[in-house]
């Protein structure tokens, strides 16, 4: 059941690759109903996932803005890539377009990026790593974010991108063991790269690794990815 609040609440949204998820969060960022989840609908072309998300927006009851946290590039509400979605996504202004739908301001981002707003300390060079349907990236530098950085469509091994060996297809297809490797590997691969005080993973498959991760490393919670939707209206309460 939801808290009573009358303060200003913010519907946030993550559109994955294999699930849509729904919270309202009140002005600190906190939870005040519970997270709502839905199949991704196949395709995942714009109509079937605003309708999607339009019929969860609607089981969450009250709120006033809504951040959206999309898997691709995304520039003032506007889509540029959606590899893990459809081709339609490519160009595709979701933020005017959702606005409209459900009456409400909004605003769009990166996932990969939002999950690091919710979970960054703002100090030093951090990196968000999202393993879920794809591999996501998010760089922070003193709690500032480096745009698009897409790290996951970069060369990593055997002429192949992170995604393409560390996305869900690969874990399947590959095993726990081998895929836990590859990890591994990355994090070396992004450390060596940036330097990075701190390493944050997240997404539907941090949960399965299983290996010791360095000391400047850290799981963090999937609903990360909901609840860093405030820091898109951050200053504006």
């Amino acid at each position: 059941m939801a808290k009573n609040n009358t303060g200003v609440l913010t519907l946030a949204v993550d559109i994955g690759g294999s699930g849509i998820k729904t919270i309202v969060l009140d002005e600190s960022g906190e939870a005040v109903t519970k997270r709502n989840r839905v199949e991704t609908p196949q395709p995942p072309q714009p109509e079937a996932v605003l309708g999607a998300i339009v019929s969860l927006a609607n089981a969450q009851g009250e709120f006033h803005r809504v951040s959206v946290g999309f898997p691709g590039v995304v520039r003032r509400g506007v889509v540029f890539t959606a590899v893990n979605l459809d081709p339609d996504w490519v160009e595709f202004d979701l933020a005017t377009i959702l606005s409209e739908r459900l009456g409400k301001p909004v605003r769009v981002c990166n996932d990969a990026d939002i999950q690091g707003l919710g979970a960054i300390s703002g100090v030093g060079v951090e990196l968000v790593i999202t393993l879920g349907t794809g591999f996501g990236t998010a760089l922070f530098v003193d709690g500032k974010l480096v745009p698009n950085l897409e790290g996951g469509h970069h060369p990593f091994r055997k002429g192949e991108t992170y995604e393409q060996q560390l996305g869900r297809a690969a874990l399947e297809k590959v095993g726990e063991e081998r895929w836990n490797k590859r990890v591994l590997k990355a994090l070396r691969n992004w450390q060596n790269l940036f330097s990075c005080d701190r390493i944050y993973i997240g997404g539907g498959e941090a949960k399965k690794i299983s290996v010791n991760l360095p000391d400047n490393v850290t799981i963090i919670p999937n609903i990360t990815g909901l609840l860093g939707g405030i820091a898109l209206w951050r200053g504006d309460n």
